[in-house]
């Protein structure tokens, strides 16, 4: 039982210093995440988008086509 106690109990802190590790690092980027997301939100243009949907690459490449 000394053996148990001797090995499940450290064995135990780190299990559980690797869950609030987990859980801290996790919400600190959903925190982050969601700061972005609101001061791209305040832009003048109300922000740019990280990606265009199909239809939009569609349209800038028609533009650019006849452009040329």
């Amino acid at each position: 039982m000394d053996t148990l106690q001797q090995v499940g109990l450290p064995v135990l802190g780190i299990v559980a210093a690797a869950a609030v590790t987990f859980y801290v690092v996790s919400f600190n980027e959903l925190r982050e995440k969601s700061l972005n997301r609101d001061w791209d939100d305040d832009d003048d243009n109300g922000g740019f988008k990280t990606s265009l949907s199909s239809r939009e690459r569609r349209a800038r490449r028609k533009a650019g086509k006849q452009n040329k």
